[in-house]
């Protein structure tokens, strides 16, 4: 019998004005704009700290109190002087994110998640963080909960801890669930259990297989599910080839550790062309703030596929982020995703309510989602605050590029039309060099 399931407190903290996410043409700010960091409390050694939930990392780490950069200047750190079980291993660490990047030294101690214990887990105390903006949110690390394969920390130093947790359950119970919410009474964080104010039972989810295209030895790494297309106010748009080898689709990331929903710079731009009222500025892409859009995501394979549709405050940011009645989008570009297409962060998943299940003796790792968002409460509720958008609707630019790879067909064709060319060119030289020489008076040298 394995231990019983829990729900943890999960704590939206607000992020400071200033902090960015990387967009498509530099730095994205994110100020007054009402978004969140979803916080739990863990303890490590004895001391208590608040990290960050990451669905898109795999480590665990926190600042210590040798940490002097700016970025973790003003938050809690963790005293190596004050815990009676740490272990030093001397090896470094070092971790980067899309964004910003921590350096520091792999440890091991007790660490505490809600009632879950486990000693001589394995971690990393930063010295140095960049680009983090921790003093920004109040938050002293990061407890990254996809795959081992992801993880910075060797799997010989030990396990991750949202593995070791899962080793005290039964199988069926090796899971976690979370709701991300619009203020700071509605989110959820659960281990084992479902989480009733959401869901009493697992039969209304949409089960779709983690994809593990884009590795070389076919483990997982991130928690990877296929994406189909986005619908633009019921309208399909389809999306361009994806660049993750061994995917037949494009792949999106589940990734509760990033505020937007990042994209491909050329489906982004024909996304808010096809959205209209839209315009492209060094801070990333920004609409009109009565400009109403349901978007959906359309993911999973075969006949598992579902659209999971977003809240138009989702897609248009609120007034909080308008600069003379212009929002800033929630969808941005960014090239440089790895191992998949798109990140799904929280512009995403606050529309949905999460289960992700780890592998069994029965089945590979798997995610169940479960829209939360009705499109017509949600569209009233976005008019009512931001007025009636009396533009005409924008006309969705459905189109995708076209692959560079030829079929037999185009093939054909090709050479068809070269042979046509050909036979041209040649008739006009014959024509040059015929024409001068009939009326004997220009030698055509070659």
């Amino acid at each position: 019998m394995g231990a019983p399931g829990i729900n943890i407190p999960i704590t939206p903290v607000p992020r400071y004005q200033g902090a960015n996410a990387q967009g498509t043409n530099g730095d994205v700010s994110l100020s007054n704009s009402n978004e969140y960091a979803y916080l739990v409390d863990v303890g490590i050694g004895g001391q208590t700290f608040e990290v960050l939930l990451d669905t898109g990392s795999s480590d665990l780490w926190v600042v210590s109190s040798n940490c002097t950069t700016q970025d973790c200047a003003e938050v809690p750190k963790f005293d190596t002087t004050d815990t009676a079980n740490l272990t030093l291993s001397g090896a470094a660490f070092h971790l980067g994110y899309l964004l910003g990047s921590v350096t520091g030294s792999i440890v091991a101690d007790t660490v505490a998640l809600g009632s879950y214990e486990v000693s001589s887990q394995v971690l990393a105390l930063a010295n140095g963080t960049s680009g983090l903006d921790l003093s920004g949110t109040g938050y002293s690390g990061i407890l990254g909960l996809t795959f081992p394969a992801e993880a910075s920390i060797a799997g010989t130093y030990g396990q991750t801890f949202i593995d070791n947790v899962f080793a005290s359950l039964d199988e069926d119970d090796r899971f976690f669930a979370y709701k991300l919410g619009r203020n700071k009474t509605d989110s959820s964080f659960a281990i084992g259990q479902l989480d009733p104010t959401y869901a009493n039972s697992s039969s209304n989810f949409t089960y779709i297989p983690v994809s593990s295209a884009g590795t070389n030895d076919g483990q997982y790494n991130f928690w990877k599910v296929p994406l189909q297309y986005i619908t633009i106010n019921s309208t399909r748009f389809d999306l361009s080839k994806t660049s993750v080898s061994g995917a037949s689709t494009n792949i999106g990331i589940l990734d509760t550790g990033t505020t937007l929903l990042l994209g491909p710079s050329a489906d982004v731009e024909r996304f808010w062309q096809s959205v209209g009222n839209t315009r492209n500025t060094d801070s990333g892409w920004q609409v009109r703030c009565n400009r109403a859009a349901i978007v959906g995501f359309v993911l999973g394979d075969g006949d598992d596929q579902q659209e999971f549709v977003l809240d138009p405050a989702d897609v248009n940011w609120e007034p909080g982020s308008q600069q003379d009645g212009w929002c800033m989008g929630g969808i941005q570009a960014n090239d440089g995703v790895f191992s998949g297409d798109w990140l799904l962060g929280d512009t995403f998943l606050r529309n949905v309510y999460a289960v992700h299940h780890a592998a069994t003796n029965a089945s590979s790792p798997r995610i169940g989602l479960l829209g939360m968002t009705d499109p017509t409460a949600a569209l009233a509720q976005f008019r009512a605050v931001r007025g009636d958008d009396t533009t005409a609707p924008g006309q969705v630019h459905s189109r995708a590029p076209r692959s560079t790879q030829l079929t037999g067909a185009d093939v054909c064709g090709v050479a068809v039309v070269c042979g046509f060319v050909f036979g041209v060119i040649l008739a006009l030289l014959l024509h040059i060099w015929l024409e001068p020489r009939s009326r004997g008076r220009k030698i055509i040298r070659y």
